[in-house]
């Protein structure tokens, strides 16, 4: 499995990053080869010459849908973008094989099916990895990693702009409601965090299309208080930024994904999902599951505790939080 290789991966954020230690196999293992990443264009932006993928290119793409037809008539230029590779992995679900079928009707050689579910049996990412094993390749750490270059850093620091304190990122939300923790608790939580750390930290928001109501609250919220929002930013300059900040606080999610992949420190609030399974594999997380599953009963002072033991075990931060 080298020269060309195809990594075809749909899925939310948090799907993405934690197909990341596959991929990282694969570049690891074919330090010259051209991978490419079909996915939705926002998030395999995160790859794209940082480190993972040579090109990327958007699954968004109408025709794409003739190829989960048996014996379609497949579209010629899609026919021979999918021919150009040696390899192809695929995480697109697949029950009837129909996809693989056109695929292989389309000239490709050697294709590998990634799981069509996550079981709870180990890491998702292990799971993920579990293709590339009949190439002999095995994954030994779970934990993703992100590269932000240099502009998406320099986007960062644009962003920052003259701040001088270390930064407490905060994400309230996630892609289920039944995952969050009540917006009341999020609001005690950031006031009292910005009067009572040390060093004082700036609060930064994060969001995105899903958060707008939540957002709204805790700017109203948190108005008096030092506070920048980070909303719908590019993922690569969000990763950037999220590699400055000294501890980040959010619930499963996608986002949360991403600061453990960025190196921050996190934390991270656990309802019904099962955080062996789900959770970033990173060293620098930590996870409080709520009681029963219930989010509304996570008590916030041990949010709080949490969160001020994890803030004071950051030393020696340098500018802009950067551990």
């Amino acid at each position: 499995m080298s020269g060309r290789i195809l990594v075809i991966r749909g899925g939310a954020l948090g799907d993405f990053i934690l197909t990341l230690p596959a991929i990282g196999l694969l570049r690891a293992e074919f330090p010259g080869a051209h991978i490419e990443i079909l996915g939705y264009q926002s998030i395999v932006t995160l790859a794209e010459g940082r480190h993972y993928a040579t090109a990327t290119r958007s699954i968004e793409y109408g025709p794409l849908s003739r190829f989960f037809i048996p014996d379609s008539d497949l579209p010629k230029d899609l026919a021979d973008y999918f021919s150009r590779f040696d390899s192809i992995l695929s995480y697109l679900y697949d029950p009837d094989g129909f996809f693989e079928g056109n695929l292989r009707r389309a000239g490709a050689r050697h294709i590998l099916q990634g799981p069509p579910k996550i079981r709870e049996s180990e890491h998702a990412a292990r799971q993920l990895a579990r293709p590339l094993e009949q190439l002999a390749l095995f994954l030994e750490d779970p934990s993703a990693r992100v590269f932000p270059s240099e502009a998406d850093h320099s986007a960062a620091e644009k962003f920052l702009g003259d701040c001088d304190r270390p930064l407490l990122a905060l994400h309230p939300g996630s892609g289920s409601e039944t995952k969050n923790w009540p917006l009341g608790a999020w609001e005690e939580l950031g006031a009292t965090l910005a009067s009572s750390l040390n060093p004082s930290p700036l609060l930064l928001l994060i969001g995105g299309e899903a958060d707008v109501v939540r957002l709204a609250s805790l700017r109203r919220a948190w108005a008096d208080l030092p506070l920048l929002t980070a909303e719908n930013l590019p993922l690569p300059t969000l990763a950037a930024l999220l590699s400055r900040a000294r501890l980040f606080v959010g619930h499963d999610s996608g986002v949360s994904h991403l600061a453990a992949a960025a190196d921050a420190r996190c934390l991270l609030l656990f309802g019904r999902t099962n955080p062996t399974i789900w959770a970033p594999a990173n060293p620098r997380v930590t996870v409080l599951r709520a009681p029963g599953g219930n989010l509304a009963a996570l008590p916030g002072a041990d949010v709080e505790q949490t969160a001020r033991a994890l803030w004071e075990a950051a030393s020696g931060v340098a500018d802009f939080g950067v551990p």
